[in-house]
């Protein structure tokens, strides 16, 4: 009989037979059952039901971590299109964007759930998860999975299937449902306990525990407003009859995606023109508007965006980059770990920024500051000379600008406040969202590259911090903001495959970044490429792939 070698983090190994299933090592992954999402297998996640054919280092992937808590809420997902298919076969229900610490879902035929039908599908779920029924990692025939799920009603699914060319199609099943396979989920439906759906807007939310809270669900926090852009969007895919990541592949096909292409851009360019039409209604007020989103938003293409259509308005914009405002390093504050924090906004000279403000709206000249990356010192003299006129606006874009105390002293009616981010109405199929992170992280993944000769795995590696700045500094004010933006292009991520699929290719097995890169690698399998070229000049994606009209 032939085996392999499998080694656990404490140092210890087993020979094992060849086709060992995961699973059966959980007593040696020195954590609870309870506690394992999937494992890491050779710095690749996988789901524990699958088998081990190699020499392997094995190691737990703990549901209470980042990862644990995406396979967590991508097997609740998995879960509720099971309950949902019980109650109601022909009726399909379709996933939406994440709000707050859950998803949004609605039906297909548009029809508001009532209190009865959410409860019932809440309770189709709590009685799988009592069940405990497994969750296994199978195969099928692509002959045989095309025809399952055009049998289930699954058209989006199956039409994912079209852009791949695989013999063998990888899927989930529990009990008779069967799903595509796009990430590993747990293995038994009785870890999914913490979870809540109540009914939102058309739909319902299914609710789960933030990273780090264990089986706690936070209150409740809504965002109507970012809600209201996304779901406008939302409508706009139904529109045009891209909703789903298939139909975005039938028009690459049938080579019609370019019409869509000056359609997803023109229906942007109408939302930046709303904004400065909002703008200008109350220019006899706003002296100052305040960008911020969080990495790789296309906040500073939509800052000039913004200011074309001000111009054609007869609005004079003026930047101001808050880098200048940077205290001096002997200054900065550090973080935990001793190092100078620049993201706190405490690294900023708040006080000397209002200074200049109120000067500037009193009518008076300011000379700007510049400050030197270099030296790591502000120079008060040798930047811009700048005085409002009666139709002068500032244009501030940084990651605090939603905050109020970045801006204390500013009248509130002075200010307006604009939020962006990337919200893509797209979904893979009816149930496996697009998550909003892995659209900023591909994009700035790729900028990088182009514009830092930054490889895929540094990116990879400094993505966590990005994140954890954008939950502390920017996440928590975007309910202030006067106006959110929308800079998302469905088409995208075909024209960033194109970049991103050889910079993950580079990521290598021996790295730690490697079950990250794999995993995007899996999720670009399913978008069919644009080429570059299609992409406008003009167009927020060349902020990321270069060659654009704009400088930045």
């Amino acid at each position: 009989m032939e085996t392999i070698r499998i080694r656990f983090r404490d140092g210890s190994s087993l020979d094992c037979p060849l086709g060992t299933d995961a699973e059966s090592l959980i007593g040696r992954l020195g954590a609870p059952e309870q506690a394992i999402a999937a494992v890491r297998v050779n710095n690749e996640v996988l789901p524990l039901s699958a088998r081990l054919e190699v020499n392997a280092l094995v190691e737990p992937v703990p549901l209470a971590g980042p990862e644990g808590a995406m396979i967590y809420r991508r097997s609740l997902a998995f879960v509720l299109a099971i309950a949902a298919r019980q109650l109601s076969p022909e009726r399909i229900l379709a996933v939406g964007h994440s709000l707050g610490n859950g998803y949004y879902y609605t039906f297909a035929d548009e029809r508001r759930p009532t209190g009865p039908e959410i409860a019932e599908i809440q309770g189709a779920m709590q009685r799988l998860v009592e069940a405990d029924l497994p969750i296994r990692f199978g195969r099928m025939a692509y002959g045989e999975a095309l025809e399952l799920f055009e049998q289930n009603h699954q058209a989006d699914t199956r039409a994912l299937l079209e852009e791949r060319s695989e013999s063998v199609v990888k899927v989930n099943h529990c009990g008779d449902f069967v799903d595509l396979y796009i990430e590993p989920l747990v293995r038994r439906t009785g870890l999914l306990s913490a979870f809540d759906i109540m009914a939102y807007q058309n739909g319902f939310l299914i609710r789960f525990p933030a990273v780090g809270q264990g089986r706690t669900i936070d209150p409740f926090e809504d965002s109507p407003g970012l809600f209201a852009v996304y779901d406008e969007y939302k409508k706009w895919g139904r529109i045009v009859g891209v909703h789903a990541v298939g139909d975005l592949n039938r028009m690459i096909a049938n080579r019609s995606v370019k019409d869509y292409i000056r359609i997803a851009e023109a229906f942007q360019m109408k939302k930046v023109t709303g904004i400065a039409e909002e703008l200008y209604a109350r220019r006899d007020q706003v002296r100052l508007v305040l960008i911020a989103g969080p990495s790789s938003s296309g906040k500073t293409t939509s800052a000039k965006k913004l200011s074309i259509e001000l111009k054609v308005m007869g609005i004079e914009p003026v930047s101001i980059s808050l880098d200048d405002y940077y205290l001096d390093t002997n200054l900065t504050p550090r973080d935990e770990k001793g190092r100078p924090d620049y993201e706190c906004l405490e690294a900023l000279d708040v006080p000397y920024l209002n200074e200049q403000l109120l000067a500037l709206f009193k009518g008076d000249e300011v000379s700007l500051p510049v400050y030197d990356f270099k030296s790591g010192r502000r120079r008060e003299e040798g930047g811009r000379r700048i005085r409002l006129g009666r139709r002068t606006m500032l244009i501030v874009e940084g990651i605090h600008g939603l905050n109020g105390a970045l801006t204390p002293q500013v009248e509130h009616g002075r200010k307006f406040k604009l939020y962006v981010s990337a919200l893509t109405q797209l979904n893979l199929d009816d149930h496996n969202r697009i998550p909003t992170s892995d659209n900023r992280l591909i994009r700035r993944m790729v900028r990088d590259y182009q514009f830092r000769g930054t490889g895929a795995a540094k990116t990879i590696q400094m993505w966590p911090s990005v994140q954890a700045g954008e939950r502390k500094h920017i996440f928590p004010f975007q309910n202030s903001a006067d106006a959110a933006f929308n800079s998302a292009l469905d088409y995208e991520l075909a024209v960033l495959k194109f970049y991103a699929d050889p910079l993950l290719r580079s990521v290598k097995p021996n790295q730690t970044e490697y079950a990250e890169a794999v995993r995007l690698l899996g999720f670009l399998e399913n978008f069919a490429p644009i080429p570059p070229q299609y992409v406008p000049g003009a167009s927020i994606l060349r902020e990321f792939i270069g060659e654009s009209e704009f400088k930045y």
